[in-house]
């Protein structure tokens, strides 16, 4: 998963809260990349061309999301942390760089990695349309909504988006249904757990900028699909061919490792108070 921005505690993970954020940069102003410098300067002088954090980051997300790393290293991914296949073919690795480049301008809505010749914050028109537009008066807000696989289309109260395939509507990550999320949340009565008053506040109308919403959420994941099949095969390339031991790789600095839990600064703090 990648986002524009820090996510805060109710990021999507799995389980309740954020947790492990991995900043592509240590600091706010983004001169600091948040890779081991001695490993962008092997992989250059391995490549023959300059490796950016934003280059690795691209790569790392071009092997990483899609279900084929996952199928091939289900056992694994049960039992340890994330391993990536580093390849040393300069061309392969660009390759993936791009795919994955592509994928976090999707991602993240147009908004990092745009391509040259894009608008920051635009992403491509896919097939899904809305062919009937959903009421925008207070007693026309849906309260449910349907998917009609024989005629490909999604029905939100009275209106209907189509074509959507089975594969963007049944859409997953970690077991959450997105496209069926998203719609839940905007409901009438919508979704989830209420901790205050606040959770009261609803919209009272379906509004046009909830339907370009949902049309550009189903143009990301049909893109998203269309690249699985590309990403498969370079993936299979990687692994196949030549890539980089664990030994050949430099060690993480001290200085960028983890700070210490949070439950020890507690400590501190409350020897201060004391």
């Amino acid at each position: 998963m990648a986002c524009a921005d820090i996510p805060d505690l109710h990021h999507f993970r799995g389980s309740y809260g954020a947790k492990e954020v991995l900043p592509l940069y240590r600091d706010v102003k983004g001169s600091q990349p948040n890779i081991p410098p001695d490993l962008l300067d092997l992989l250059s002088e391995a490549y023959g061309y300059a490796v950016r954090a934003e280059d690795f980051a691209a790569y790392v997300y071009g092997i990483l999301a899609q279900p084929a790393f996952t199928a091939r290293y289900e056992k694994e991914l049960g039992t340890r942390q994330l391993r990536v296949p580093m390849t040393k073919n300069a061309d392969l690795f660009a390759r993936v760089r791009d795919v994955g480049a592509r994928l976090l301008w999707l991602h993240t809505y147009g908004e990092r990695f745009v391509p040259k010749g894009k608008r920051k914050g635009s992403i491509p028109r896919g097939a899904a349309k809305c062919v009937k537009a959903v009421p925008g008066k207070p007693e026309d807000y849906p309260d449910s909504f349907e998917y009609d696989e024989s005629t490909r289309t999604l029905r939100v109260g009275k209106g209907e988006f189509r074509p959507v395939s089975r594969e963007v509507y049944e859409f997953e990550v970690s077991g959450l249904k997105v496209v069926q999320s998203w719609l839940k949340y905007r409901m009438k009565e919508g979704a989830g757990r209420k901790s205050s008053p606040l959770d009261d506040i609803r919209p009272e109308r379906w509004t046009s900028q909830f339907t370009t919403e949902l049309l550009e959420l189903l143009w990301v994941l049909e893109a998203t699909l269309a690249m699985y099949p590309e990403q498969a095969e370079l993936l299979e390339a990687v692994v196949n061919g030549p890539c980089f031991e664990a030994e050949d790789l430099p060690d993480v600095p001290e200085q960028m490792r983890k700070p210490p839990p949070a439950r020890a600064k507690r400590r501190t703090l409350d020897k201060f108070e004391e």
